[in-house]
């Protein structure tokens, strides 16, 4: 069987499983199975398969057909122009994310805290596009920060990275920069998420209690004591959450709050600061 023949069986699977561009993630798991990238898939397409080539594809794709998304099916998602390995333990990276990271790079920073690090996507992101600087990232599961210490590890940034073990936040207090994707979906809301994600990304990288806003009250309660004069945090969040960020930014003495819309003209990012005078916190 050719990797043509075995494309053209694996697309009516999941199109009738109800994959919403079965041709492209049958094309994407091809791919990957034969070692091709996008470029070499045209010459894959050609060749026969070997068998087990083809036994791996056909388990792919019926991990596909399940609705399992195709990065944790590769165990890698491209994220900001680098591939970041990714586990169940971790959210799965999204380009609206990609919102978050390019304001950090238009802001002024040498020392960054990334809140729920994960698979280290934001966080590691920064520093390769920042060679000057050091970041933190905290996460309260230990698997997820074993993934961000291989990511670190495999692009050559652990000797600029400190992760830790922790519900919010480390122990030292002296950030030029907060950022963090945090929960932010209300938890009435989950059952309706499309299956790649409601059954895949971590419950607790979603769930953001019954308004959605949680994690946004625990994170701005200690943000400031965290940071440095003039320093700034950046929230990814849900669809129509800035006015209520804002208040709750308010009641916490910060500000000023911007909303940042991402590649679909939808508010995206909460923009808090710069702070002036951090030691009233």
């Amino acid at each position: 069987m050719t990797g043509a023949e075995a494309l053209s069986q694996a697309a009516p699977i999941l199109a009738e499983a109800g994959i919403a561009d079965p041709r492209r993630d049958a094309a994407r798991l091809l791919a990957w199975v034969t070692g091709a990238d996008r470029l070499g898939l045209a010459l894959t397409l050609a060749m026969a398969l070997s068998a087990q080539q083809r036994r791996d594809f056909e388990a792919a794709i019926a991990l596909r057909a399940t609705h399992r998304p195709v990065s944790r099916i590769i165990g890698a998602r491209l994220f900001w122009g680098r591939h970041f390995a990714i586990s169940d333990a971790v959210l799965d990276p999204r380009p609206e994310t990609e919102t978050l990271v390019a304001a950090a790079l238009e802001l002024p920073w040498t020392e960054v805290l990334d809140i729920g690090v994960g698979s280290g996507a934001i966080l590691l992101s920064l520093l390769a596009d920042r060679p000057e600087a050091r970041g933190t990232g905290t996460d309260c599961s230990v698997d997820a920060k074993a993934v961000a210490a291989g990511n670190a590890a495999r692009l050559g940034l652990e000797h600029r990275v400190t992760l830790c073990v922790a519900d919010w936040f480390p122990p030292r207090r002296d950030f030029d920069l907060i950022v963090s994707n945090p929960p932010y979906i209300p938890s009435a809301d989950i059952a309706a998420l499309a299956p790649e994600v409601r059954d895949h990304d971590p419950p607790g990288a979603l769930d953001g209690g019954p308004d959605g806003l949680a994690a946004f009250r625990q994170i701005l309660a200690g943000a400031g004591a965290r940071l440095r004069a003039g320093g700034h945090i950046l929230l990814e969040h849900g669809p129509g959450q800035e006015p209520a960020i804002a208040a709750i930014a308010g009641l916490n003495g910060l500000g000023p709050v911007r909303s940042l819309a991402d590649m679909d003209g939808r508010a995206r990012v909460a923009k808090i600061g710069p702070i002036a005078d951090p030691s009233r916190f």
